[in-house]
């Protein structure tokens, strides 16, 4: 028998959980502790995860010779489409507010208020972006300082050359091993959520659902705006006929839309960029794998969204300074995403805690997140093919009669 997938688990989880509220109502308060027990575990990865995934992510370019060109236009290309995706989705929610038609009372009980950490000036926010200390970093969970510093040391070991591998091989050895941690706790994660979700539905019943829609929507919206910004790019820089790209990229999309991962779907993404869409096989292999764990244009759109509709929910929404800290730190914290089961959803508690919101509504959303992660893992791919098309037209590495062939077939079938 075929072993059921996290995310499989984590709804039907979800699915439990509300049946145990509707049957024993206020009673299913006892699993409370469990639930809390659950968001206190993937708080605890936030500061060791994101020291090693990105100071083991700068390493992995290896050469500070191949940021030249190709690197840094790849690079390029990566800002600024998460830049563009994380504003295009906090523009939708903005504007839609899904969470200001939530009742605040359905996830906190009590006359606590909540604030949005207060945003300092310009200087301000440079200077405090860099820790004094990073052990105090690390201890009060500081994201930016921790960010900061892992760049540096990223850099510092590529610098190094060939002194600095030992201590490259650590922070990748570091980076698995944060990996194997979250997994064990994701895999606690149908019992977190379910005992969630029947505390929530228990105290106030299935209304609580119709504002989750409503989140849900708003990200799918700012995922097919996304995929517009794409179709401008395919026609504008790539000079790709859609028709072609859309037919084409089907198969990928059927990939990715099942397993929920970058990672997981890159021998496929290779595959259909370079047999089907023409990508030289260069290109294609330094782009694509790259791109598969710094471009999150998807996770982008979902992390904007979740700041704005938990920033509405709580009835504190974020000034236009606040705002444009959160797309730069989307962007920073997307390079950081880990390439596993719920990563997202640990990425966006950070993201929370750092603009001081609160996280109890993270695990309702971990409950319907499979429904979220199969369009933001589809768009994160679909980023990647496009910016290698981009790349490759500029640089003379797509072969337009390959583009061109409608029934070119990739190698990897599935």
């Amino acid at each position: 028998m075929k072993k059921m997938n996290l995310s499989v688990k984590v709804f039907l989880g979800f699915g439990i959980g509300v049946a145990l509220g509707l049957v024993f109502k206020e009673k299913a308060l006892v699993l409370q502790p469990v639930g809390d027990l659950f968001l206190r575990l993937i708080k605890m990865l936030v500061a060791p995860l994101i020291l090693c995934s990105i100071t083991a992510g700068v390493c992995s370019i290896g050469d500070m010779n191949r940021l030249k060109r190709i690197g840094t236009k790849t690079l390029l290309y990566f800002i600024a489409t998460t830049m563009a995706a994380a504003g295009i989705s906090m523009l939708i929610a903005n504007i839609l507010q899904p969470g200001s038609r939530f009742d605040l009372n359905m996830i906190v009980a009590g006359d606590k208020v909540y604030q949005a950490a207060a945003v300092p000036s310009l200087s301000r926010t440079i200077v405090e972006m860099f820790p004094d200390n990073i052990f105090s970093a690390l201890t009060n969970g500081t994201l930016i300082q921790i960010i900061a510093f892992a760049l540096f040391m990223g850099v510092a070991i590529i610098l190094l050359g060939e002194r600095g591998e030992r201590l490259r091989k650590t922070f990748e050895d570091g980076a698995e091993m944060m990996y194997k941690i979250t997994a064990i706790v994701m895999a606690f994660s149908p019992y977190g959520v379910a005992a969630l979700m029947a505390c929530a539905v228990g105290s106030y019943g299935l209304k609580i659902f119709g504002p989750l829609a409503a989140f849900i929507g708003t990200v799918y919206l700012a995922l097919i705006s996304v995929c517009v910004m794409y179709a401008a790019m395919l026609l504008v820089i790539a000079r790709v006929p859609l028709n072609q790209f859309f037919r084409k990229i089907g198969e990928l999309w059927l990939v990715t839309a099942s397993t929920t991962s970058s990672s997981g779907s890159l021998p496929v993404t290779i595959s259909v960029a370079r047999d089907k869409l023409g990508v030289s096989e260069s290109l294609a292999g330094f782009v694509l794998p790259l791109g598969a764990t710094m471009n999150m244009n998807g996770g982008a759109c979902f992390y904007a969204a979740t700041v704005i509709f938990v920033s509405h929910l709580y009835g504190t929404p974020l000034a236009i300074e606040q705002q444009f800290f959160i797309i730069m730190l989307t962007v920073l914290i997307s390079v950081g995403c880990p390439g596993v089961p719920g990563g997202a959803i640990i990425m966006s508690t950070m993201l929370l805690t750092t603009m001081g919101l609160p996280l109890e509504i993270v695990g309702m959303i971990a409950g319907i997140f499979r429904i979220i992660d199969m369009g933001t893992t589809t768009m994160n791919v679909t980023g990647d093919v496009v910016t290698s098309l981009c790349i490759g037209r500029g640089e003379g590495m797509i072969d337009d009669v390959i583009l061109s062939d409608k029934l070119a077939k990739s190698r990897v079938s599935f």
